[in-house]
């Protein structure tokens, strides 16, 4: 145990190393070439809601896949009606294992009239952060150098369609150099990550022995915050829930109503208010009880990250955070509660002095080991009965109104749990040898975001690790996406090793 809590501190403090230098040489001669590609991608909608433009991304990744050699294929649900997986493979003769590199090629919902610098599928070069004065450039031509710091601006730039293009451009690396993966790679690319993989379970149960392998490898998710990529060897699962608190049947003018009529606005905002304290622990009974204790071996690798948190704070304007004095890096491996919005009534040129009929507000779950979706949503539900709220499942009728002072809404998703690998797994061993030649590594035993990875453990009893490229200030999931290109580079040299990896 020693040995290994030594092992990871070495890696978490970001041991660096020369990179190699075939893919180097490659990388060099080709960054227009796998811009240009890039973008081309990017120019293809890919709102994972919108099967058309999903089923485009997925024949044209596949032309890409072909034109590599990667006899790639559409792995279909049974009726055929969802976005396909999308499956390749380097077939090596000899090889003692199989694994597959994961990424999603699918994106968020867009609301184009908040982007300020391009349409979202637009692409736009950037010379740095626009919010810094980055000022627009040409697309390079053939030939023309590439300034690392400039950024790609579009949907899905960084999450994730920078891992379709960082593991092919990978491939084009190791195929320059005449060599051949150390094991049997399988590539799969999933089309509905962002709508949270409503039938990947089916998928790869239908397909399980395609998608048999010794390990997943998932190219999602940003480098870490003090720069490094990151090694995650696991994933938080995630449950969402919304929840409406109710007024008067209809709105009411607020001088006439004011005072006696009880607003919903004002309801749900002490409502959300009693579910944290004034350090933002979340104040729900039980709330942390189930959480899985992090090994030794786990909270070394955390205590050896540098703490991002002062220069992050600088960056975002933030003149405190929760946690009472705990680190970022120290929070994401607990479960949280957040409010990923709230709605009453209108603000802005469209305020009205009503007293508004409802307010709603969407909560996010993050979980980590232990915690059981259903048993979190649970927990919220108690809460919410405890501030003497009468809790429903559907709208209520005139008769609840009436016999109930307060009434309350709440409605979740199934979700799913968390994952995790163990810091001792063979393939955690490899990864990070592997990754160290080409520098600095943080390694976590959390990403503080989501995916299903459980799924993968269950139906195919694979082990899962996480890499995370992308700059952590890359606004995905909102408007304004982007990459910087130098985590682009970053990544295709760092995967043409771990190709190549004993």
């Amino acid at each position: 145990m020693r040995r290994m809590v030594a092992a990871l501190i070495t890696v978490a403090a970001m041991i660096a190393a020369p990179a190699l230098a075939a893919p180097q040489a490659w990388l060099e001669a080709n960054k227009g070439a796998v811009l240009r590609e890039y973008v081309d991608l990017l120019r293809i909608p890919n709102v994972a809601s919108d099967l058309g433009d999903i089923r485009r991304n997925a024949e044209h990744i596949s032309a890409m896949m072909e034109q590599r050699g990667l006899a790639p294929r559409l792995l279909e649900t049974e009726n055929g009606k969802v976005p396909p997986l999308i499956f390749g493979e380097w077939k090596v003769p000899g090889a003692k294992r199989t694994l597959i590199l994961y990424a999603h090629y699918d994106g968020q919902p867009v609301t184009p009239e908040q982007w300020k610098v391009t349409q979202p599928f637009s692409p736009l070069l950037l010379s740095g952060r626009h919010d810094r004065g980055g000022k627009l450039l040409p697309f390079p031509s053939p030939g023309q150098p590439i300034d690392p710091e400039s950024r790609v601006y579009a949907r899905s730039a960084s999450d994730d369609k920078a891992g379709v293009m960082a593991i092919l451009a990978a491939v084009d690396a190791l195929k320059a150099e005449r060599k051949r993966p150390s094991f049997n790679l399988k590539i799969v690319l999933e089309g509905e990550e962002e709508a949270g993989s409503p039938n990947l379970q089916e998928l790869l149960r239908r397909h399980k022995s395609v998608l048999a392998s010794d390990g997943w490898i998932i190219i999602d998710g940003p480098a870490h915050q003090s720069g490094p990529p990151q090694l995650s060897l696991g994933v938080r699962g995630d449950v969402n829930a919304e929840l409406t608190v109710y007024g008067p049947v209809r709105p009411l003018h607020s001088g006439h109503y004011g005072n006696w009529a009880p607003n919903p606005g004002m309801m749900l905002a002490e409502l959300l208010a009693s579910m944290k304290d004034e350090n933002g622990r979340v104040a729900i009974a039980g709330f942390y009880d189930d959480v899985v204790p992090l090994s030794e071996a786990e909270r070394a690798s955390i205590a050896a990250v540098p703490p991002p948190d002062a220069a992050l704070k600088r960056d975002l304007g933030l003149g405190w955070t929760e946690g009472g004095g705990a680190t970022l890096t120290e929070l994401i491996q607990l479960p949280s509660l957040n409010i990923n919005g709230i709605r009453s009534a209108d603000v802005g040129d469209k305020s009205r002095n009503v007293i508004p009929a409802t307010a709603t507000a969407a909560l996010d779950l993050r979980l980590v080991l232990g915690n059981s979706p259903q048993r979190q949503v649970e927990k919220v539900r108690q809460h919410i009965r405890q501030q003497g709220y009468a809790l429903l499942d559907r709208e209520p009728t005139m008769e609840e109104r009436l016999r109930f002072p307060r009434i309350a809404k709440l409605t979740s998703e199934q979700g799913y749990p968390a994952e995790r690998t163990k810091a001792e797994h063979p393939l955690v061993r490899d990864l990070t040898a592997a990754l160290r030649k080409d520098g600095q590594l943080v390694v976590l035993p959390s990403l503080g975001g989501s995916l299903p990875l459980y799924l993968i453990r269950e139906e195919l009893g694979a082990p899962t690790l996480v890499l995370g490229f992308w700059n952590h200030d890359n606004n995905q999931h909102a408007e304004d996406e982007n990459l910087r290109l130098q985590n682009l580079w970053t990544a295709i040299s760092a995967l043409s090793s771990v190709l190549t990896m004993k």
